[in-house]
């Protein structure tokens, strides 16, 4: 019997699955707790692995390449049958699935945007306070691109884990605030999503956001994604019943925007939207219309180059803010975002190509066609 078939002895079990790091387990108890609150009479378990992203901390997410490395192990647990759902930080997900996957919610986003953390002994409150030469810890291309361009005058550095077993549990920003305000601490401030902070209970360490237009945040982040099987009707049906429509509208114009781009969790892709609900909207589930507005933006590594364009359009439907998505990435892919995005793959290819071991090198390819 699958755990989401009736059982004659008790309520129906449903089992979510996700990353055993420290924030996946505690996203994952909040969909839990959600979908409990709405079906008290079924009973909701939650199963915790590690998977290939979490055993490659040791090297920077943008020779990583893809976002199935976080996801991969999940899935095919989801499609034998071994558990029911998944939850997913929503800027983890690929933005084309295994065949036989879908996602079936999605919970009201946490702010997108990212934040700054200067180390506890230090004064400053912002990124134009940070003295030249400051170096700012971050794990993202998309940061680093984009801050390159307003903020010459500081050092941004790679913050990931260099020791792997330090990642069993994953204290990933644990780890990351513990190297910040360390003594001999080569870092003044961390960038890291706000979200994040927020849920592992770090807010009152946040110096500051930063908004568009000095930084775009990834796609889809601050939100979390559910995934079932398709074809499991009772899976999608309790997932659509604490769906957050106005952020499922939104992540999906954004992620239909990445996907024209193809970028990746580590390419410099960054974007901003906001939907607008008109004045007499009285039924927030069913809306006629509303308004979309978009912004994406590409940049090159060295910051350089930076590539802007923005939309506002009404959207009817679900299929509708995923055309303004495609469209916009259309234009941003005409005024110059292919070659960019062409030179950071060419410099990805390079960069694995001298990595420093052959084991250096076949962890960095493992993980990529994972």
């Amino acid at each position: 019997m699958s755990s989401n078939e009736t059982s004659a002895t008790g309520p129906r079990k449903v089992i979510l699955a996700s990353r055993a790091s420290q924030l996946a387990q505690i996203q994952t108890n909040m969909v839990r707790d959600a979908l409990q609150a709405a079906f008290p009479d079924l009973s909701f378990e939650t199963s915790f692995m590690t998977t290939g992203g979490d055993h490659n901390q040791s090297q920077a997410l943008y020779l990583l390449g893809g976002k199935s490395l976080w996801t991969k192990e999940l899935e095919v647990a989801l499609q034998e049958g071994v558990v029911d759902m998944l939850v997913h930080s929503y800027k983890d997900v690929p933005t084309v699935l295994p065949e036989g996957c879908e996602i079936s919610g999605v919970l009201e986003r946490e702010d997108p945007v990212d934040s700054l953390v200067v180390r506890k002994d230090l004064p400053w409150k912002s990124l134009e306070e940070l003295p030249e030469g400051a170096v700012v810890g971050t794990s993202s291309v998309r940061r680093v691109a984009q801050l390159k361009r307003l903020f010459p005058k500081l050092l941004f550095r790679d913050v990931s884990n260099p020791e792997p077993d330090l990642m069993a549990h994953d204290q990933h920003r644990n780890t990351r605030m513990a190297k910040l305000d360390a003594e001999d601490s080569p870092y003044t401030a961390l960038i890291l999503a706000k979200a994040g902070l927020v849920r592992l209970g770090w807010r009152p360490r946040i110096t500051a956001d930063i908004v568009p237009p000095t930084l775009f945040h990834a796609v889809s982040q601050g939100a979390l994604a559910i995934e079932t099987r398709i074809g499991d009707a009772k899976s999608r049906e309790l997932c659509r019943s604490i769906t957050h429509w106005q952020t499922e509208w939104r992540c999906a114009a954004e992620r239909s925007c990445l996907r024209v781009l193809e970028g990746g969790c580590s390419v410099p892709v960054g974007v901003s939207t906001e939907l607008v609900l008109p004045t007499t909207t009285t039924d927030h589930h069913h809306p006629g219309s509303a308004t979309l507005k978009i912004t994406g933006c590409v940049t090159s590594l060295t910051g350089d180059r930076h590539v802007q364009h923005s939309m506002e359009e009404e959207v009817k439907d679900l299929e509708g803010t995923e055309a303004v998505g495609s469209r916009l990435a259309k234009v941003l892919m005409e005024t110059g975002a292919k070659a960019v995005l062409d030179e950071i793959t060419k410099d990805r290819e390079k960069r694995i190509g001298e990595a420093k071991t052959e084991d250096e090198k076949q962890k960095i390819e493992a993980a990529i066609a994972a």
